[in-house]
């Protein structure tokens, strides 16, 4: 309790809210946990609404127990940041690592502002829509935040960086790779200034950290980099970890970016990248979890928008999680579960921001599987069937291998696929290609000439796959009651696959009959 006063006081020498915050901790840690979280949560929800000192819920001596990362959505405005600023604090005990994406549509905005900046001239580019909208938006979530000077002239800084980037990109006429990324960071390098400087102007020490200053390490491939794993992990690790004598604080690290290791430039970490922020920063602290803040209960059994009774699943493997991914399901990235499924003991929960009590989605390298039957049911639209044969190949070895090379050489990747030793059925989905919407058909006619002379090749548009996330030690069980619930549905099954994974099953069907069916089965497995 000695060291504990002598960081009052010297904390209190430059916060007047200090001796608030010696009084929060120590009346945390004399109620029990359960019924804590609920009076924290009312104290700071509280505080964020009428602008009274937020106060922290760990020691000065505590190590950082918890990263929780937030999208773009939960920090788009100053009372969404006040939002999140009481959830991080509604929890007892946990010093978090906080990892923010850029406030709302300023990604968006911020690649408007460089494509327009290559038509407009250098001397007009400060009244780019675009960036006086960038600009408001963050002067104004300053105004609210009541920030202070210092903070404040570092986001003008900032504003003024990036109206001289885009300068530069209209002088050059030209908007590389590189110079994308660097124009893209502005977005999360700007809320996360904001986000700490509101903490500690309400009272709760916090360190504001781009990814790149703090060691996360990527090549040099912009707008798509990905990370040196041997390079990011033990330098977060250093970066974060609090020195002997220091006291705590909450850092605050922009998502989706990294350092490339060759030119020392901004790298941006593609789809999912502040998530995979998250989950590099929890490996490295070795850490046994870390939060990804979204805007729906978890993942759920299916799609909402869809299924009007979807229901929040309480867990899922890393494989479950990938499998719901690949075939469209709105969760976690794989490539930003990773680092997470390398290290084996830490898990990924998935929680709302508008419902802080639900418990959310715990994702983890295993779980009981013995009561599931079928975990979540998602549809993927839009894509098409290709069935290839040759009776001359029968006997014969390589059917498979000139087949893939086609699909190889034109750069396609596909689907789902059911094959025999003379013929192979599989989904493509054109959305993924580059190939122009309206000239989808003739590239379709293109891909089935590459197999002319040799095989046998048509082609159904206007198909959906419905993937069964599931238990494979009960497949036929749940074959039986999937082709009943279809049976009466009248719904035609084209081709049927089980995932090499192991935990899903995939169906194709017509696109006009999917969602019936999505909703039949969610019936039949979940209602």
């Amino acid at each position: 309790m000695v060291v504990c006063s002598a960081w009052i006081c010297r904390y209190a020498s430059s916060n007047p809210h200090a001796f608030l915050w010696r009084s929060s901790f120590l009346n945390a840690r004399r109620r029990p946990l359960e019924n804590n979280s609920t009076a924290a949560a009312a104290v700071v929800t509280s505080a964020a609404i009428t602008g009274t000192p937020l106060q922290p819920t760990w020691g000065p001596n505590d190590d950082i127990n918890m990263v929780m990362k937030f999208g773009g959505t939960s920090v788009a405005t100053a009372e969404r940041m006040q939002e999140v600023a009481s959830i991080i604090l509604s929890f007892p005990g946990q010093l978090p690592v906080v990892v923010l994406s850029a406030m709302g549509k300023t990604t968006n905005l911020l690649l408007q502002a460089g494509e327009e900046a290559l038509i407009t001239a250098p001397g007009s580019i400060s009244s780019l829509p675009p960036l006086r909208m960038i600009k408001e938006l963050h002067r104004d979530t300053a105004d609210k935040l009541k920030i202070d000077p210092a903070a404040r002239e570092e986001v003008e800084a900032l504003l003024s960086q990036l109206a001289q980037l885009l300068v530069g990109v209209s002088i050059m006429q030209d908007l590389t790779p590189r110079a994308r990324d660097s124009l893209v960071s502005f977005g999360e390098r700007l809320s996360t200034r904001l986000f700490a400087a509101y903490l500690r102007a309400s009272g709760i020490p916090a360190r504001q950290y781009d990814a790149f200053s703090i060691g996360i390490t990527t090549n040099d491939d912009f707008t798509n980099a990905e990370v040196i794993y041997d390079a990011t992990l033990p330098a977060v690790k250093a970066a974060l970890t609090r020195g002997p004598g220091q006291l705590a604080y909450l850092p605050v690290v922009t998502g989706f970016l990294g350092k490339g290791a060759g030119t020392g430039a901004i790298t941006t970490l593609g789809r999912g990248g502040s998530d995979l922020t998250c989950t590099l920063i929890g490996a490295a602290l070795g850490l046994p979890e870390v939060q990804v803040w979204k805007d729906v209960d978890g993942i759920l059994t299916s799609d909402p928008r869809v299924v009007d009774g979807a229901l929040p699943v309480d867990e899922l493997t890393f494989e479950e999680a990938t499998e719901l991914a690949f075939f469209g399901a709105t969760v976690l990235h794989p490539l930003a579960m990773q680092p997470a499924a390398d290290r084996g003991d830490m898990g990924v929960r998935v929680k709302n921001s508008y419902n802080r009590t639900a418990p959310g989605t715990l994702i983890s390298a295993t779980r009981d599987m013995s009561k599931t039957m079928v975990t979540s049911i998602v549809l993927k639209q839009n894509t098409t069937l290709i069935d290839i044969g040759s009776t001359r190949m029968l006997g014969q070895y390589g059917f498979l291998a000139k087949v893939f090379k086609v699909f190889d050489q034109q750069k396609l990747s596909v689907d789902v696929v059911a094959t025999s030793e003379v013929s192979v059925s599989l989904t493509l989905d054109p959305a993924k290609t580059l190939w122009e919407r309206d000239l989808i058909d003739e590239e379709l006619d293109s891909l089935m000439d590459a197999f002319k002379g040799w095989a046998t090749a048509s082609y159904r548009r206007g198909m959906s796959i419905l993937s069964l996330i599931c238990s494979v030690e009960k497949t036929n069980f749940i074959l039986a009651r999937v082709f009943g619930v279809l049976g009466r549905e009248m719904v035609q099954v084209e081709l049927i696959s089980q995932g090499a994974s192991k935990v899903n099953i995939s169906l194709v069907v017509a696109d006009g009959k999917a969602k019936g069916a999505l909703r039949a089965l969610h019936k039949e497995f979940f209602e």
